[in-house]
């Protein structure tokens, strides 16, 4: 690898030292042969690749093709000019070939392939070069959204969709660039004709000025012919290349070549050959032109468009069936594959038919970009990768019903109204709203369904308005984060360890696997997912289990501890003004959870009785209600012995209560206390 980095950059030099140092005539035929074998090489390869990013080098070669031609010209003017218009036989033998003893005539035919490759050939792969960079960099973020929707869909896997980013992002690189290589095209034509004026007019005046003077014919004829040589064999490179430049860039997506495109797609119509011979017959009755070659390409015409009819009408039919028979045997002969059937994904949803046009977004539909969107959220609150979220059409569903499953089970459905806007009760409203009486998916409010005509009119009752993919995205994504511990998968933890090691690979290899394995990472990630806890800090995350994990084994303990150290982001999340309006534990109810918590292999538990377990929930219930009706979300605020056993308690009646201790605050918080969690007497 290192020996063709060091050759590249060598010819690289070569060319550069190429216009500051002079060339014998003898090496200047070489170069200028493997200047058009390097442009033949070029073409044949923008022909033959199947999509331009095949040859996404290009750009920079086209600037080193460039140069080396521009080299070229300066050494063979410095010839020209110094050797009394002897620039090597090469460049003698297409001047004597172009002008074929008529200097005019050489001229001419000089000056029409120039003209070709400025006008025709290099302003139309300009042209199409600048087109297409900007059509490339427009439909970017509509090809990315395609790829989310696609991976979303189930359609494609991530692989999948990180190969397809990267080909998008390279297409972009590569038009981009091609729009500023082809203005190297242009200026190499431009620059070709400069110095052939430069050549004729310089090697006239020093003929004309030398000792002794040369005639002005004589001097035309000997500097002309050697002009057009060099003219010739530097712009038939350029010509070529400019060729295989409009080639590459005016290629579409195809699975083929150039030629076998051509071809295939020419034979797919043989019509227009009939059509083609008959017109070449009318032409040939016209007085005066040459009726045989106009006969004999009709009549070939017309044969291949018979010959290509007839192959389409009988595609060799033994064969065909020969292939299908052979096909069906190999069919029966394979096993079913039922493992597909086993696999369970880890969250979908299936939508009724009435839904569907949620997910086209031909029809306006951006339910999949809402879940694209929803990911990314998780990932920022949470710290979890969600695993692609499956949606699927479920006609055994209600035509406006929605079911979100975990591992193929239902956890939620919901039901919303196509063409309607949600409208929620709030403390502000101003009156009331005709619509249909409905629920709240998500969180249980009272709602009514209006029409999106009257969203206007709600709005300034004081009801909040939310339209229907707002509702299925809300209720998908409280959903996710009420069952993320679930949707961790030890495959989820090594990509996250994995993320981390990029940047703390040292604390990475210290934890996992010599002090910890990955279930046991995974039980103590999921412990705090299970209480909202983000998990986005993995190095702390880490940092803690490191300094804990030669003494405590225990996965709830370690939890614990791991608590302590994410105080200040616990803070942030549930108390983000600074001002905790909280609900404290009675000690005497500390102290006997405390004496009541027994340990067992399966883990810890707290050996209550049914009776003080009721009494503890209507003590809670009771404090609950009171901070709810002043609009406070309930906070418990428990010593750092109790927290974990309290919460284990409470959970079955009070699944989402936010159970904190007072490790877990910052030292900024300032907390007031709105009710104490006691046992009732007649439970003691």
């Amino acid at each position: 690898m290192k020996t063709r980095d060091v050759f590249i950059a060598f010819v690289v030099l070569v060319v550069i030292l190429l216009i500051i140092v002079p060339v014998p005539t003898q090496l200047l035929d070489v170069l200028f042969i493997v200047n058009i074998s390097i442009s033949f090489l070029v073409l044949l390869m923008s022909m033959f690749v199947k999509e331009a990013l095949d040859f996404s080098i290009f750009p920079s070669l086209l600037l080193i093709t460039t140069l080396f031609r521009l080299g070229l010209n300066i050494s063979s003017t410095r010839l020209i000019l110094g050797n009394e218009g002897y620039a090597g036989e090469v460049v003698l033998a297409f001047g004597e070939f172009a002008t074929g003893g008529n200097f005019i005539v050489g001229v001419i035919i000089f000056l029409i392939i120039m003209i070709v490759q400025f006008v025709v050939i290099t302003k139309g792969a300009e042209r199409v070069a600048e087109v297409s960079a900007r059509f490339t960099l427009d439909a970017m973020p509509g090809k990315q959204m395609a790829i989310d929707a696609d991976l979303n869909a189930g359609l494609i896997d991530e692989q999948q969709a990180k190969e397809r980013r990267e080909k998008v992002t390279s297409e972009a690189d590569f038009y981009g660039s091609m729009d500023g290589a082809s203005k190297f095209v242009k200026g190499d034509a431009i620059v070709g004709i400069i110095i052939t004026a430069i050549n004729l007019v310089g090697g006239i005046v020093i003929a004309m000025l030398g000792d002794p003077p040369m005639e002005i014919m004589d001097a035309l004829t000997l500097y002309g012919q050697a002009t057009i040589g060099d003219g010739l064999v530097s712009q038939i490179p350029s010509l070529i290349i400019s060729i295989a430049t409009g080639i590459l860039v005016t290629r579409s997506a195809s699975k083929e070549n150039l030629g076998r495109d051509i071809l295939e797609q020419f034979t797919r119509q043989p019509m227009i050959f009939y059509v083609l011979g008959i017109i070449l017959v009318v032409f040939a009755m016209i007085p005066g032109l040459p009726k045989p070659p106009l006969f004999i390409i009709a009549g070939v015409m017309i044969l291949a468009g018979y010959m290509l009819s007839r192959a389409a009408k009988q595609p060799e039919p033994m064969m065909v069936e020969e292939d299908q028979a052979a096909a069906a045997a190999a069919e029966k002969r394979k096993p079913e594959n039922v493992t597909q059937l086993l696999q369970v994904e880890l969250i979908g949803i299936e939508l009724g038919y009435g839904l569907v046009p949620l997910v086209d977004a031909n029809q306006g539909g951006d339910l999949l970009e809402r879940v694209v969107m929803i990911r990314r959220q998780c990932a920022m609150d949470l710290g979890i990768i969600v695993p692609v979220i499956r949606i699927r059409d479920n006609i055994q569903l209600g035509t406006n019903e929605y079911v979100i499953k975990i591992k193929g089970v239902e956890v939620a459905k919901g039901e919303v109204m196509m063409d309607h806007i949600m409208a929620l009760t709030t403390e502000d409203v101003k009156g009331n709203i005709k619509g249909i009486d409905t629920v709240e998916p998500t969180f249980g409010l009272p709602a009514t369904w209006i029409p999106e005509s009257e969203r206007e009119k709600a709005e300034l009752l004081g009801y909040t308005t939310v339209d229907a993919p707002s509702v299925i995205a809300t209720h998908l994504t409280e959903t996710i984060k009420r069952h993320s511990h679930e949707l961790l998968t030890r495959q989820q933890v090594q990509m996250l360890l994995d993320n981390l090691k990029g940047s703390q690979p040292a604390l990475v290899e210290e934890v996992v696997p010599k002090l910890f394995s990955l279930g046991e990472i995974q039980k103590v990630l999921g412990n705090l997912l299970k209480e909202a806890v983000s998990i986005r800090d993995m190095g702390t995350i880490l940092e803690t289990l490191a300094d804990y994990g030669g003494v405590v084994r225990d996965v709830d303990l370690l939890t614990e501890y791991v608590r302590k150290s994410l105080f200040r982001s616990i803070s942030k999340q549930f108390i983000p003004t600074g001002k905790a309006r909280v609900i404290t534990l009675d000690p005497g109810l500390e102290q006997m959870i405390s004496e009541k918590t027994k340990q067992t292999e399966q883990g810890t538990y707290v050996a209550l009785s049914q009776g003080e377990i009721q009494s503890i929930y209507a003590s809670l219930k009771s404090a609950i209600e009171r901070m709810t009706n002043l609009g406070v979300t309930p906070i418990v605020l428990a010593s750092p012995l109790v927290r974990r056993q309290f919460k284990n308690v409470t959970s079955q009646m009070v699944p989402d209560l936010i159970v904190l201790s007072y490790n877990e605050l910052d030292s900024n918080v300032e907390v007031f206390s709105d009710g104490v969690v006691s046992m009732l007497a007649n439970a003691m």
